[in-house]
């Protein structure tokens, strides 16, 4: 392997980590600030001890700050592997026990000794907690922790001065801009994931069409091809194999919208798989990116539909298929120009057993907590209309005729 390889792959590896765990460095930061921050106000804490009401009292403050600092650096590290991760929580602990600190000055720290600018007790030590919240909870954790130390910085000292209001401004703007960081850093991270697993995704369609294209698309084209030749039954064969090739080569070059990192499919994606000579999916041309469970129901739902007007409307009829966003709500119609449904026969259906509607469609539309919509009549085909995220008077699930 050439250097320039090594180079490439130890980036590619960077990359990957940082991407998968974008907020890691902040938190190793946080760690070394700490330590940072706890041996100078040791230093300092000793240098000003002999004028402290309580040198015990001093010490034992120290050696619980020593403590907590091991303490909350081995939780920010992430604990043993495979835990969960509880630094959210963590960072709530440390704001409280850096409070904690610091109420302890009014007991040590001379009144006299603050009036000559002397630190309280914790001092610097205790922006980590500040630090801590803000990649916790981004901006709001962490002004929200930078005005609870503040709080605390003015009722231990009682007073409130130009020393104080400066350390409460840092304490503002660390917590601000860590927090901004961090949320910016998220959405870059998120964005690279799902771009990966779309270059990822392309990559395989390229593979597959390279190996697909000499050999089952040409078959497929030329049994079309013959059908259409010999006449009779084998033209049926031959229309058949035209609709798979037409769905195959869908599927190479468009994709089914694979899931990304963080379990999001593209439903636009995933419908215009279905697309064949007599089936037609209109869709917008941005992602339309939603979890990969309701990604599949609303495919397998769409599927059924599909699967209804070749069993319903014969194998002539031709369909259409129309992903709209409507606000908050999400809408898919699956429309065909077949005879239509009779007034009573899905009622009539289902209580001979027959529940290929009521379990492929409008059980996976009431799982998703949408509503299904029928708009059919005698030759006028039929429409039915799935919504999902939106809550308009219906029962999830139900089955309503326009």
């Amino acid at each position: 392997m050439t250097s320039a390889e090594r180079l490439r792959s130890a980036m590619t590896r960077v990359t990957l980590d940082d991407v998968e765990h974008p907020l890691e460095p902040f938190w190793r930061g946080i760690i070394a600030y700490r330590v940072l921050t706890l041996v100078t106000v040791i230093a300092v804490t000793l240098y000003h001890l002999p004028g402290y009401t309580s040198m015990v009292g001093a010490a034992a403050v120290l050696a619980a700050m020593t403590v907590w600092t091991g303490v909350t650096s081995w939780g920010y590290l992430g604990g043993l592997p495979g835990a969960p991760d509880r630094r959210g929580r963590l960072a709530l602990a440390d704001l409280v026990a850096s409070c904690a600190a610091m109420a302890t000055t009014p007991l040590i720290v001379t009144d006299a000794a603050l009036d000559l600018g002397q630190p309280g007790m914790g001092s610097i030590w205790t922006s980590g907690s500040v630090l801590a919240c803000a990649v916790a909870y981004r901006v709001r954790g962490g002004v929200a922790a930078a005005l609870v130390i503040s709080a605390a910085l003015v009722l231990s000292k009682q007073r409130f001065g130009v020393l104080e209001l400066g350390d409460v401004e840092l304490l503002v703007l660390a917590g601000l801009t860590v927090g901004f960081a961090s949320r910016v850093l998220t959405r870059t991270a998120a964005r690279l994931r799902r771009l990966a697993a779309e270059q990822a995704a392309d990559a395989e369609r390229e593979r597959l069409t390279r190996s697909i294209h000499d050999g089952v698309l040409q078959v497929l084209a030329h049994v079309q091809r013959r059908g259409s030749e010999i006449g009779g039954g084998a033209a049926e064969l031959g229309t058949l194999a035209g609709e798979q090739e037409v769905a195959l080569r869908t599927l190479l070059t468009g994709g089914a919208g694979n899931s990304d990192a963080s379990g999001r499919r593209d439903l636009g994606a995933a419908l215009r798989t279905l697309s064949s000579p007599r089936v037609t999916v209109s869709a917008p041309a941005h992602a339309l990116e939603l979890a990969a469970p309701t990604v599949d129901e609303i495919e397998a739902a769409v599927r059924a539909a599909l699967a209804n007007v070749v069993v319903h409307a014969g194998p002539d009829a031709r369909a259409w298929v129309l992903v709209e966003e409507l606000g908050d709500a999400l809408e898919v119609s699956v429309r065909d120009d077949g005879p239509g449904i009779p007034e009573g026969r899905l009622a009539e259906a289902e209580a001979e057993g027959r529940l290929g509607v009521a379990r492929s469609i409008r059980g996976r539309v009431e799982q998703l907590g949408g509503t299904l919509t029928l708009d059919t009549g005698p030759d006028r085909g039929t429409e039915w209309v799935l919504r999902v995220a939106r809550t308009d008077g219906a029962r999830p699930g139900e089955i309503r005729r326009r």
